[in-house]
């Protein structure tokens, strides 16, 4: 599995979606992102905005954001 957190360290909604994959048992990477959204290209290229969480699973070719969603899809589709 090809699964990437983009987060910021202290972010409760990016705890959530942690705490979600976790939970599962998903094995996936985190890209800590810089606190200033100016500085969050990264993020932006992959999802088309700066704010986080943002969750790229390239192999069912998924990228989204917003911890609810987030917590949801890990909960239908990867636990």
């Amino acid at each position: 599995m090809s699964i990437t957190l983009y987060a910021l360290d202290g972010c409760p909604w990016c705890e959530k979606a942690h705490d979600a994959l976790e939970g599962a048992g998903v094995e996936y990477d985190t890209v800590w992102v810089d606190a200033l959204h100016s500085e969050r290209n990264e993020v932006a290229r992959v999802s088309n905005q700066r704010s986080v969480p943002v969750l790229v699973d390239e192999d069912h070719g998924v990228t989204m954001g917003e911890s609810a969603n987030i917590v949801e899809y890990v909960e239908q589709t990867l636990a």
